[in-house]
């Protein structure tokens, strides 16, 4: 088989939800989020094993895919729908019972005249400047708003995993204003916010990275295992090079290493020379440029040509890999791509 397998370890992940969820502390609710196809791992996979542990709301960010999580986890979980309810949603919130965060006054309108008596909530913008209404708009509209009696209101912050930036107070000060006296169930953590303490956590909670096994959670089991096979090995002569351009010059007789997978797998091409493989605990380094499909690897000073050399595993996590590309996490876990075989173990 050439394809890499992607190993998922569901123990892990719901592990990590739990550890989570006693974060959050009593009288919180804590959800997942389960969107971009539960962060690359398969959103149906990973949302029925937290249903098992005991999630009731599920997050993601966009219609489409609360209609596919609806068929794989059933009638009963709630779905919130970050974008809110855009133009051409209304059957699909309607039929599948998805919650939209309402987003503007445009949203609220549609939602409003076309789903009268609907589930909803709100997002507000407490100073990111992405999504929600902000607090000019809230003031003109929440008393339409109060009236349809809305099943949560939320806001996002900005700067969560930076636990000593000033935003952080301001945005929490902010919802605090914007909410105080409306009596109806409010979520202001993800992940990071969790981490910054039950001041953040009001009603609701909605760890997404966390769970996954990715920074700012630094306490999390890891959950994600990549291992690329080996094609083919080739003796290269001190002096020759390896790959497009020439980049990798072998300084003496090597083992080289072509693998299956690349950055039409999600390796993305920035990750260069500065990420590794490894063979059981031994790293192996990159040689020459990632391309498209295959990557080359240095394996001179293995004692046996292996089968597969792992790229994720508990020696280079997700964050490793991503430092190694100057990216985050998030983008290598969410580009994994579709030829892998994903194979799970534990509770999904």
């Amino acid at each position: 088989m050439a394809t890499a397998t992607l190993h998922i370890d569901l123990n892990a992940l719901v592990a990590n939800w739990q550890a989570l969820n006693a974060l959050s502390g009593p009288g919180v609710e804590t959800g997942a989020c389960v969107k971009a196809d539960g962060y690359g791992l398969g959103a149906g996979r990973v949302a029925r094993a937290l249903q098992r542990a005991g999630v009731k709301r599920f997050f993601v960010a966009v219609a489409e895919e609360g209609a596919a999580l609806r068929q794989e986890i059933g009638p009963e979980p709630v779905i919130c729908v970050f974008s809110g309810h855009m133009a051409g949603d209304a059957d699909t919130l309607h039929d599948l019972g998805l919650t939209p965060m309402l987003n503007s006054i445009e949203q609220m309108t549609r939602h409003f005249e076309s789903l009268p008596g609907h589930r909803f909530g709100v997002q507000l913008d407490t100073g990111m400047n992405r999504l929600g209404l902000e607090p000019v708009e809230w003031d003109a509209a929440r008393a339409i708003v109060m009236a349809q009696k809305p099943a949560m209101v939320m806001s996002h912050l900005a700067c969560a995993d930076e636990p000593d930036h000033p935003m952080n107070a301001a945005q929490l000060s902010a919802f605090r204003d914007m909410t105080d006296d409306l009596g109806v169930p409010r979520s202001l953590a993800a992940t990071g916010g969790i981490l910054l303490g039950p001041e953040y956590h009001f009603d609701i909670t909605r760890p997404g990275i966390g769970l996954y096994g990715g920074a700012p959670y630094g306490e999390g089991a890891q959950v994600v295992r990549l291992s690329i096979p080996l094609i083919q090995t080739r003796d290269v002569a001190a002096g020759e090079t390896v790959g497009y351009g020439g980049s990798w010059t072998a300084d003496e007789p090597s083992v080289i290493a072509t693998l299956s997978a690349s950055y039409a797998d999600g390796l993305i091409r920035a990750m260069g020379d500065a990420a590794v493989l490894f063979a059981d605990d031994t790293p192996c380094p990159i040689a020459g440029r990632v391309s498209m499909d295959l990557l080359t690897v240095d394996i001179t000073h293995l004692t046996r040509i292996p089968g597969h050399l792992d790229i994720l595993c508990p020696l280079q996590t997700v964050d490793d890999l991503a430092a190694a590309a100057g990216t985050i996490g998030y983008e290598i876990l969410t580009s994994l791509g579709v030829r892998y075989q994903r194979r799970y173990s534990g509770q999904g």
